[in-house]
């Protein structure tokens, strides 16, 4: 699999809609299309000539809806991938597989969402959701996927020692991360760690601004081959390694009846991802992964091969997810926490623009960027290069 697409497509185009933390009035599928359209046009090609559709499973607007109200062509390629924060590398990774293969010349990936309405959460009807694994689970009080990670939180706590200065040193470099960027929800507004440590709980350890956003909006990438990609308007952003994870005995979220609940779904993804690449996790130059909620930070640093076991939270100190002089700047538009939460897709938006150079926090020189969808949930991951 890692000869057949390595490097051999380019992300060419992106686009986004506004963020909504208080709603927007568009429909999903208006902003599906909305963002799809400004993606193909950021790639200089036509509508007719996408020819491949890859989506989110929760997504509202069907392909053929998108494909009617977007105006394009003949499909000869769609999917949909699962798993919600998981889903997001995944569909870019399909996308490019498809072109990588012939099963279509021009595709798009994106994200929708409509989540500012306190009723659209999934957390809002739980008293349906007991006729899967979360049986065991809800009744006792865990309704939410923050008192989920909670526990893993407390978990980690125990065995090495991460204390919520930690998750601080995650929550200040993206919100201060999202002050330079002027699509950032958080744009204007600025956060010490005194406002951190005093801030309401929401599910302890964690509180309020360990949690993400809630976002109406939507993102998409156009991706075609290299050689197609040297004639367009942007310089290619290649798609250089792609990975899914699913561990052995895996329960999303939880984890509660793995060996190891501390050992997500990053360290499955992480060794196809590396094993898939000329890169290895000393050659990143920044890094955009999912921050559904700040205690995801250190996991997928472990997972992914930045540090050992038990020293992700060690990892954040000293500034080292910073801008512009940290040794791993990360999810430098603000990500889940301080920009928008689209599911994550907005981080693979801000590794594009990393590779391009028109981050508001540009990391300088960067020539590779490693983008991750949800740890604790099936995940997947992208390395993208310039």
């Amino acid at each position: 699999m890692s000869d057949s697409i390595r490097d051999r497509t380019a992300i060419v185009g992106i686009g986004q809609t506004r963020f909504g933390d208080k709603g927007l009035p568009d429909t999903e599928l208006s902003l599906a299309c909305q963002a799809i359209s400004l993606a193909i046009d950021d790639a200089g090609v036509l509508p007719s000539e996408v020819d491949g559709l890859c989506m989110f499973s929760m997504e509202g607007g069907r392909e053929v809806e998108v494909a009617r109200n977007v105006g394009l062509g003949e499909v000869t390629f769609f999917c949909e991938v699962g798993y919600g924060g998981g889903a997001g590398c995944g569909t870019v990774g399909h996308a490019a597989m498809a072109v990588a293969t012939g099963q279509c010349e021009v595709a798009v990936a994106w994200r929708a969402r409509k989540r500012a309405d306190k009723k659209s959460r999934v957390w809002s009807q739980a008293s349906a959701r007991l006729s899967d694994y979360t049986q065991w689970s809800r009744p006792a009080g865990m309704l939410r996927p923050v008192d989920e990670i909670a526990t893993l939180m407390r978990r980690y706590m125990h065995e090495y020692g991460a204390t919520r200065d930690h998750l601080a040193n995650v929550a200040l470099a993206f919100r201060a991360h999202a002050n330079r960027n002027p699509e950032a929800t958080m744009y204007e507004r600025t956060m010490s760690r005194e406002q951190y440590m005093q801030a309401r709980w929401i599910s302890e350890p964690l509180c309020l601004f360990d949690n993400c956003l809630e976002t109406d909006g939507a993102l998409a990438v156009v991706i075609t081959s290299a050689e197609r990609a040297a004639d367009l308007p942007h310089d290619p952003v290649f798609v250089h390694a792609y990975a899914q994870g699913l561990p052995t005995q895996h329960q999303t979220m939880s984890n509660f009846f793995c060996e190891d609940p501390l050992r997500g779904p990053s360290f499955a993804c992480a060794q196809r991802l590396w094993a898939n690449s000329d890169l290895r996790p000393d050659d990143i130059s920044c890094a955009q992964i999912y921050d559904a909620f700040s205690p995801l930070i250190p996991l997928s640093l472990e997972g992914y091969g930045f540090c050992a076991r038990g020293e992700g939270a060690a990892f954040t100190e000293g500034g080292a997810l910073e801008w512009p002089d940290g040794k791993l700047p990360m999810n430098t538009s603000g990500g889940g926490l301080s920009e928008a939460y689209v599911h994550g897709f907005n981080l693979v938006l801000e590794g594009v623009r990393q590779m391009r150079g028109t981050s508001t926090s540009q990391v300088e020189g960067a020539s590779s960027c490693l983008v991750t969808s949800g740890e604790a949930v099936p995940t997947s991951a992208l390395i993208l290069r310039n």
